[in-house]
């Protein structure tokens, strides 16, 4: 059953699924899809080109599939594309693909606080969490499980690593590693550790990503010089491979740290 407030606006071409709530003075245009269970609250906004998945909670003032602030934009189709168990608070905005045919994608199981900015052509993984007044500009790459703090604002083209954690009013215009903490401007503050417990990780593994970690951000070699001393130098865990490979795949370059001994910005297992 779908249920749809007398005073939405719905497009009678949208597609949408058993078990949809669309809420008062909502609009709902043609080209939407919404899957089943999805709750779309009072005076939200989905856009053409949009496809939300199931169980998605949208709450009161989100707009979801708004035309890029891009002025390359030429106005032709392109795409919103999210998955399941999303909760977009507050006036989150979501915004399609600036080139023709292309499109912003949210996986599955984020929580996108008051405010929240997801910019053209983003990719969004799944577990994130983006906090209050928190901005990512166009073809940005968040990966599973990273933090973006409140206020936080992420340049154009630039990746945020997995369980990274920008810490509130952090900018990032490089690429944030994964598993690090990062405040100011790109600079890392610490291993994620509290963080990566809380996932799950083991002391092995977070061993080996605080030897890792030591190596790359707190020692005087240069990085590259410092990513093979990693790994002639350290156990190779899926980990430390993705954390090596992450940086090497780097096109603006990563955050680094503060110059400071190792034992100031690691905290004990």
């Amino acid at each position: 059953m779908i249920d749809v407030h007398p005073t939405a606006v719905v497009h009678p071409k949208a597609n949408l699924d058993d078990g949809v709530k669309i809420g008062p003075y909502t609009v709902v245009e043609e080209h939407v899809a919404i899957g089943r269970g999805t709750n779309v609250q009072a005076l939200a906004h989905i856009k053409d080109h949009t496809t939300l998945g199931c169980n998605n909670v949208i709450h009161t003032g989100v707009v979801i599939g708004g035309v890029p602030q891009d002025r390359a934009f030429e106005g032709k189709p392109s795409y919103v594309t999210i998955g399941d168990d999303n909760i977009f608070r507050e006036n989150v905005t979501v915004h399609r693909g600036s080139k023709p045919e292309s499109q912003t994608i949210i996986g599955n199981k984020n929580l996108f606080m008051v405010n929240a900015h997801v910019a053209h052509n983003n990719v969004v993984g799944s577990h994130v969490i983006m906090v209050n007044n928190s901005v990512l500009a166009g073809y940005v790459e968040v990966q599973d499980h990273a933090t973006i703090g409140a206020y936080c604002a992420v340049h154009q083209f630039c990746r945020v690593g997995k369980y990274a954690f920008m810490r509130g009013y952090a900018r990032a215009s490089r690429d944030v590693p994964p598993y690090c903490i990062v405040e100011e401007l790109h600079t890392i503050r610490a291993l994620n550790v509290v963080g990566l417990k809380r996932a799950g990780f083991s002391i092995e593994r977070l061993h080996a990503l605080k030897q890792a970690f030591q190596l790359l951000f707190r020692s005087d070699r240069n990085l590259k010089l410092a990513m093979e001393h990693v790994e002639n130098n350290v156990e190779l865990t899926e980990d430390v491979r993705y954390l090596i490979d992450f940086i090497k795949l780097s096109k603006r370059g990563v955050a680094m740290g503060k110059r400071k001994s190792p034992e100031s910005f690691i905290e004990d297992f």
